[in-house]
C-alpha cells in the first residue's frame, strides 16, 4: 500500500482534508500526534479497534505521527470503514478512491467554523494539496551551539525521530565530543542525518549491472548515468528526489546543511571530485535514495591505487544506508582483494546486506546451479559466518528473460526471486524509523565502548616521564588492552572496533591528552538505552493500543 493517496482525491476533497488537517493539528507543526488523533478521530464514531487499525495502516513508518499524506490515507480508511468495509493492508489498492467521499465526522463543521482564524493562519502550510512535512520548529534549533546548552523540553518532541534528536543532543553527543568519537569512528550527527530518506547502496565489480538495476527500478535513466561493458560509473552517485533533472557536484552537496553528506568532507577533495548527486522528480525517489558506486577493481587494475580511501567511503555509506546490495555477474564470481576489503568494511551491518546474482539468464540451468554453488563458496570464505546468506537470482534489466537459455522453470524462478527482492525494497520506507532506532542504539553502544577504551589508555599513561615509550607499548599491545577492558567492564568482544583501524588513527594523538573516564556521562547513555528509548517508543506507539 502506498502511503497518502492524495493524487486519488479530487481538488474539492483535498480542500476539505486540508481544512480538517489544519483543525486537527493543534500545534501547527504539520503533524498529528496521538492525543490530537484521539480527539479528532472520535468524531467518526468508529470503534476503538477500528481506529487502531486505521492508525496502523496510515502510520506504516511507525513515526508516531501523521503528516498530511498519512492523514488523507487515514480519512479514506475511516470512510471505507463507515461504509461497512473490513479494513486490511490491501483495502486502498482494491477500492475506487476517486469516487470515495470524505467520512462523516460528527460536529466537525461547527468546531471548524468556531476556529476559522486558526485555519486561516495555517493554510499557508499547504502547496497544491500536498504538504511538505517540516522539521519540528524546536528540533531545527537543537543542533545550534546556543540551544544545545539548554535542556530541551519534552513538549518539543512530536515524533520518534524528534525524540532521538533530543536524546542525542542531551546524552550521547557530550560523550562523543569528550572522547573524540567523531575522530575515530563516525562524524557527529546533524539534523539532516536524522531526517534523511532511507538509502540503498549498490556494490559490485564493474559491469555487474548496478546502474542498470537502478534504471530498472525507476523505469528510466537518471541524469548522468552511463551504462556499458567497460567501467562506466567512475564515481559515487547519490540518486535522489528533486524538482528538476540535474546533477550537482560533490563539493556543493557536501556543504549543504539540509543534506546528510557533510561527513564526507573528511575524505578530502580527491574523493569529493568523484562524488555526485543526481536529482530528478520520481515517485519512488520520494521514499528511497539510491547510492550508485564505482565498480570494485579486480586483477591488475587493483595495483592502480585510487586517489581516495574507497573502503573508508563505502564503510561511511554502509553506516547510513538501510540496505546494501552486493551484485555479482555469473562470469565475474571471483572476489578480488579490493572487494574483500570492501565486504570486510561492512562488518557490523550484516543485517542490511543482500546478495544479487544478476544477469543469471546469460547461463543455462545446469551452469546456473554450478555458478550459484561457486558464489556461495566464495562468499563463505569472505564473510566468515556459518550462516548461509540469502542470494537473489535474476536478470534485473528491461530486457525480457532469455527463456531459451534458462527454460520455463528458470523464467518462473527469476520472476519469483525478483518479486521477493522488490518486496524487500518496498519494505524499506516502512522500516526506516525502526532502522533509525537500531542504528542509534548501535552508535550509542559503540560510543560507550570508545569512551572506555580512550579513558583506559589515558589511565595507563605515566604522569611524568616515559610518555613516548608508554604510548608505543600501548599501541603495539592494543589487542591485549582491549581484552583488559572487556574483562574489567564485562563487555562483549564483538562490539569492539577494528584493532588495525583504531591503531592507525591512534598514531595521530597523544594518549596523555585524552580525558579520564566520567562515570556520570556513561551512566547517562546507559539510562538512555535502558529507559529513555523504551519510553520514547511507548509514547509514540499506536494511540489506540
Amino acid at each position: 500500500m502506498e502511503i497518502g493517496s492524495i493524487s486519488s482525491c479530487s481538488k474539492e476533497h483535498q480542500k476539505i482534508y486540508q481544512e480538517w488537517f489544519s483543525y486537527a493539528d493543534s500545534d501547527g507543526d504539520g503533524r498529528i500526534t496521538g492525543p490530537d488523533a484521539i480527539k479528532f478521530f472520535s468524531m467518526s464514531k468508529l470503534s476503538r479497534g477500528e481506529l487502531k487499525q486505521v492508525w496502523a495502516l496510515a502510520d506504516t513508518k511507525r513515526q508516531g505521527y501523521l503528516g498530511f499524506a498519512e492523514f488523507v490515507t487515514s480519512m479514506q480508511l475511516v470512510a471505507l470503514a463507515q461504509a461497512g468495509n473490513e479494513l486490511s493492508p490491501d483495502i486502498l489498492k482494491n477500492s475506487d478512491l476517486t469516487s470515495l467521499s470524505p467520512p462523516e465526522m460528527e460536529g466537525l463543521d461547527a468546531l471548524i467554523a468556531k476556529s476559522k482564524p486558526l485555519a486561516k493562519r495555517t493554510s499557508s502550510d499547504f502547496n497544491g494539496g500536498i504538504q511538505i512535512q517540516p522539521v519540528s520548529p524546536a528540533s531545527s534549533q537543537w543542533f545550534s551551539s546556543k540551544s544545545s546548552q539548554k535542556k530541551i523540553p519534552l513538549t518539543a518532541v512530536t515524533s520518534v525521530v524528534d525524540g532521538l534528536k533530543k536524546l542525542y543532543i542531551e546524552k550521547l553527543k557530550p560523550l562523543e565530543v569528550t572522547y573524540r568519537f567523531n575522530d575515530f569512528v563516525s562524524p557527529l550527527l546533524t539534523n539532516s542525518d536524522f531526517d534523511a530518506k532511507p538509502m540503498v547502496m549498490l556494490l559490485g565489480q564493474y559491469s555487474t549491472g548496478k546502474t542498470t538495476f537502478i534504471k530498472h527500478l525507476l523505469r528510466t535513466s537518471y541524469p548522468g548515468a552511463h551504462i556499458g561493458p567497460e567501467p562506466t560509473t567512475d564515481r559515487f552517485v547519490v540518486v535522489m528526489s528533486g524538482t528538476d533533472e540535474r546533477t550537482v557536484p560533490g563539493n556543493t552537496i557536501a556543504v549543504q546543511a539540509d543534506m546528510p553528506y557533510s561527513g564526507l568532507t573528511s575524505f578530502g577533495t580527491a574523493f569529493l571530485s568523484k562524488f555526485e548527486c543526481s536529482q530528478m522528480p520520481h515517485p519512488l525517489l520520494e521514499h528511497i535514495t539510491f547510492v550508485d558506486t564505482p565498480g570494485v577493481l579486480s586483477g591488475e587494475k587493483q595495483r592502480t591505487q585510487r586517489s581516495y580511501d574507497f573502503t573508508g567511503v563505502t564503510s561511511w555509506f554502509a553506516a547510513k544506508c538501510d540496505l546494501i546490495l552486493l551484485l555479482f555477474d555469473p562470469h565475474k564470481l571471483d572476489i578480488s582483494d579490493e572487494f574483500k576489503r570492501v565486504i570486510g568494511s561492512l562488518r557490523g551491518h550484516d543485517d542490511k546486506i543482500r546478495v544479487v546474482l544478476n544477469k543469471a539468464d546469460q547461463v543455462d540451468t545446469q551452469q546456473l546451479m554450478r555458478v550459484y554453488g561457486a558464489l556461495m563458496w566464495s562468499l563463505g570464505k569472505v564473510l566468515n559466518t556459518p550462516e548461509v546468506m540469502r542470494v537473489y537470482i535474476g536478470s534485473f534489466n528491461d530486457k525480457p528473460v532469455n527463456e531459451s537459455a534458462v527454460g520455463p522453470l528458470g523464467k518462473e524462478l527469476f520472476e519469483r526471486e525478483q518479486d521477493d527482492l522488490l518486496a524487500d525494497l518496498k519494505d524499506i520506507p516502512k522500516k526506516a524509523c525502526d532502522r533509525r532506532i537500531n542504528e542509534f542504539v548501535k552508535r550509542a553502544r559503540a560510543a560507550k565502548i570508545h569512551a572506555y577504551i580512550v579513558s583506559h589508555l589515558k589511565k595507563e599513561m605515566p604522569a611524568m616521564m616515559g610518555k613516548a615509550k608508554a604510548q608505543q607499548r600501548l599501541t603495539d599491545n592494543l589487542e591485549g588492552e582491549f581484552a583488559k577492558i572487556q574483562r574489567e567492564y564485562h563487555l562483549p568482544p564483538g562490539d569492539f572496533p577494528n584493532v588495525e583501524h583504531f591503531r592507525e588513527v591512534l598514531g595521530g594523538y597523544s594518549m596523555d591528552k585524552f580525558e579520564k573516564l566520567k562515570p556520570k556521562m556513561v551512566q547517562a547513555v546507559d539510562d538512555m538505552l535502558g529507559y529513555d528509548i523504551p519510553d520514547l517508543l511507548k509514547n509514540f506507539r499506536n494511540p489506540y493500543e
